[in-house]
């Protein structure tokens, strides 16, 4: 059920007067089998985070508290999204160029990935990716 498009998920949400709770599972809500999980917080409120891409691995980011911006880059163009409620997780592709960026004070962001880590799968220059992501184009 894996795509190659970044898109929005609506999590599955229950509503309590004494709480709400959302949920996530791995092949389900997620379009990956979940490897690992890790999470970006203390980052000051107007902060950004520089970008970089993966070759393989898929993310699906969450706002687990306050708010921020994810801008996506296919190589050719760029999408904004603004993450505020807990029950939305933006789905990443491999291949994908990704910042984050407009962090509110005290925000949580919360990555689930569909790889163990690995620094090899990291592509932290814009120009490199551009060039990756033209090479693929024309052997496609």
């Amino acid at each position: 059920m894996v795509n190659n498009w970044p898109n929005l998920i609506t999590l599955p949400r229950v509503t309590d007067p004494r709480g709400n709770l959302s949920f996530v599972e791995g092949g389900q809500h997620a379009p990956f089998d979940i490897k690992r999980a890790y999470w970006i917080y203390d980052v000051p409120g107007g902060m950004h985070r520089d970008g970089h891409a993966f070759r393989r691995q898929h993310e699906l980011i969450i706002a687990l508290s306050g708010s921020f911006d994810v801008v996506l880059h296919d190589g050719t163009s760029e999408t904004r999204y603004h993450l505020a409620r807990s029950y939305y997780a933006l789905y990443v592709p491999p291949m994908t160029w990704r910042k984050i960026d407009n962090f509110s004070t005290n925000s949580v962001v919360y990555v689930l990935s569909s790889e163990l880590y690995d620094p090899d799968d990291y592509i932290e220059d814009f120009n490199e990716f551009q060039d990756i992501k033209k090479q693929t184009c024309h052997d496609e």
